[in-house]
């Protein structure tokens, strides 16, 4: 029979407790911040991932190294337009994005 720890919660309850329901300011702040993170995590993985330099991808992109590595450690929140060049133009990729309601 399977112990059940009681002092455990998910995520969810973690994150309603300390930053509230979805929709309040702090909660929004928090989610928007894990995005971002989530991005400049990503870009960092597949540039790993190509073998590439900060100043490699920056050049490919038309960008500067100091503004990859911004992205990449949640400095700076990167553009649209300047992610899509990231992936289009550094990593020979195509960007795409969805909207979930």
């Amino acid at each position: 029979m399977k112990t059940v720890n009681k002092n455990l919660t998910t995520l969810e309850e973690f994150k309603e407790k300390n930053y509230g329901k979805i929709g309040t300011k702090e909660r929004d702040e928090l989610e928007t911040g894990y995005e971002n993170f989530k991005i400049g995590a990503l870009i960092q993985d597949t540039r790993l991932e190509m073998g590439m330099t900060q100043e490699q991808l920056a050049q490919k992109a038309g960008t500067s190294k100091s503004y990859i590595s911004k992205i990449e450690n949640n400095i700076k929140e990167a553009r649209i337009s300047t992610l899509q060049k990231i992936i289009e133009l550094g990593f020979g990729g195509r960007l795409e994005l969805n909207i979930k309601i």
